[in-house]
């Protein structure tokens, strides 16, 4: 991949490049529940500071902002999508949602799914994406995963 000059519009030639995602911010009723949830269902770790209410790591690099809002609108299609190893963590997850928290999936997807605070949530593994893609992402190296 070059890093020849990008073309806006009118094909204007750009400098702007973008590596990725840096955060996901999501409105909750609730932080301090919300930040329990978040760490029960998928092991994020709290941030000491962020730019929210509360701040949970996302991999090596990106972030998820909790922000306390007077209410909560449920989302329809909005979502984020969260990664996972594998099936084995998808299952986990779906498992977890369902028999503790109540939770319904939304099909025909394998873990869609509504928060307890109304944000919509895709959780996917490693096999669905791209490995050249991934390769770059520490918690993909540190993970073990190698192309064939």
């Amino acid at each position: 991949m070059g890093a020849g000059p990008i073309r806006g519009r009118g094909g204007k030639t750009m400098s702007v490049r973008v590596y990725g995602c840096n955060h996901i911010a999501i409105e909750v009723d609730d932080v301090e529940r919300a930040v329990d949830f978040y760490q029960d269902v998928f092991g994020l770790e709290r941030l000491p500071q962020g730019e929210g209410d509360a701040f949970l790591k996302l991999g090596e690099h990106q972030f998820l902002a909790i922000f306390k809002v007077e209410g909560v609108q449920r989302a329809r299609m909005r979502h984020f999508g969260l990664m996972v190893r594998d099936e084995a963590q998808i299952a986990e997850v779906r498992d977890k949602l369902t028999k503790k928290y109540g939770i319904e999936l939304i099909p025909p997807f394998r873990c869609d799914f509504i928060d307890p605070f109304g944000n919509r949530l895709q959780v996917v593994d490693l096999h669905d994406e791209s490995l050249v893609w991934l390769m770059p992402y520490q918690e993909v190296q540190k993970a073990g995963v190698r192309l064939a």
